[in-house]
């Protein structure tokens, strides 16, 4: 199976947190959520799997990974 390149992009969320995230793929959109203490890195196969039919948005939550957190006062 060939390989599929894809590069880490970032977005700031409302309060300031940046998610990282990476796109691959083309097709309808199909968003990968890891668990709890997860990462992109972990389903990274599978979204180069989904990539011939799909656009897989492979993320990492906040405080993980490549993801940033802002700690906002309750």
């Amino acid at each position: 199976m060939e390989t599929k390149t894809n590069q880490l992009q970032k977005v700031k969320s409302k309060d300031g947190t940046k998610i990282a995230y990476e796109k691959i793929g083309q097709g309808p959109a199909v968003i990968l959520v890891t668990g709890a203490m997860g990462t992109r890195n972990d389903l990274a196969p599978l979204a180069q799997l989904l990539s011939s039919d799909l656009t897989a948005y492979n993320y990492d939550r906040r405080c993980r990974g490549d993801s940033t957190d802002t700690n906002l006062p309750l």
